[in-house]
């Protein structure tokens, strides 16, 4: 289905409806030891599921930090442009042990498509059939990795990608991570994003809804948005499908998901300081995922 612009509000009818995608996002999450957000799994079964194709494809995860959503992406045989201001320098070992992972020297340009960007592997067969690839990374160390992709760790803020070459990317993904930005900034943005998108190709965003003004959520440290907000944000037309109609009826399915609520990460446990205070299950707001396509 050709994509289109759209602002859907997360149903949790998504985690049924995708559940071997929602058991492989847990066995990785798993593998790696990363724990998801009370929210996560619908963030990133939403825009996984949105995308036409992965392998091959030059992608950014735009405020990706160590997520999961870089990691799956590689395991498809994506190049990923894992972008986050955050400086990520010191990558653990079971992530440089599984992907290739190299990191955006300031002396080093970018160029299209970003496979271009990794040099000298070396291939050879592996194990159980599967093709192994075996590199030296920054430190020199000499790894193992069985993912088909590939990881460009990049740490630079998103209002201000320069270097990147426009229309070089054939998918942006942003999960849960545009909303950390002021709303004034945002449009800048957003608006920077569009710009290394190749024709045709889409943003796809998750971000926190609201629904009746914008407001900010202190523990998160987000702002949620209205749909009104959204469209002027994202520059989407009026007649752009959304389900904001249905925000309430949303929400209370939300709050009263099972899986979401009996399957909170440890750490919520442990502080009165997360969006879930010592792992009591009481959303204060509900996802909403904007996929902006570019023209053509």
């Amino acid at each position: 289905m050709k994509p289109q612009d759209k602002i859907e509000i997360l149903p949790v009818g998504l985690l049924e409806n995708n559940r071997p995608l929602v058991n492989e996002l847990r066995r990785l999450a798993r593998m790696l030891g990363l724990d998801f957000g009370w929210h996560y799994l619908l963030d990133l079964t939403w825009i996984i599921s949105q995308l036409e194709w992965i392998e091959g494809c030059d992608i950014m995860d735009a405020g990706a930090g160590l997520g999961v959503m870089q990691w799956y992406l590689a395991e498809c045989g994506a190049n990923v442009l894992s972008v986050d201001r955050a400086s990520r320098a010191n990558i653990p070992l079971r992530f440089r042990k599984r992907y290739r992972v190299q990191a955006k020297t300031e002396n080093q340009p970018f160029s299209s498509p970003l496979k271009a960007l990794v040099y000298n592997f070396n291939h050879m067969g592996g194990l159980s059939g599967k093709v192994k690839y075996l590199w030296r990374d920054l430190s020199g160390t000499i790894s193992f990795s069985e993912a088909p992709g590939r990881v460009i760790i990049y740490d630079h803020s998103m209002d201000n990608l320069s270097e990147i070459p426009s229309e070089s990317l054939d998918a942006i993904v942003a999960v849960s991570a545009l909303e950390h930005n002021q709303p004034e900034e945002l449009e800048k943005v957003v608006v920077e994003l569009m710009r290394l998108l190749k024709p045709g190709c889409q943003l796809l965003a998750t971000l926190g809804a609201a629904r009746d003004q914008d407001w900010f959520h202190e523990p998160s440290k987000g702002w949620c948005y209205t749909e009104a907000s959204l469209r002027r944000i994202f520059k989407l037309s009026p007649d752009s499908p959304s389900n904001y109609d249905r925000y309430d009826e949303l929400f209370f399915q939300l709050k009263s998901c099972t899986e979401l609520s009996d399957h909170l990460a440890g750490f919520y446990f442990k502080s009165g300081d997360t969006g879930m205070p010592w792992g009591k299950w009481d959303p204060q707001y509900q996802i909403v995922g904007v996929c902006k396509v570019k023209e053509k």
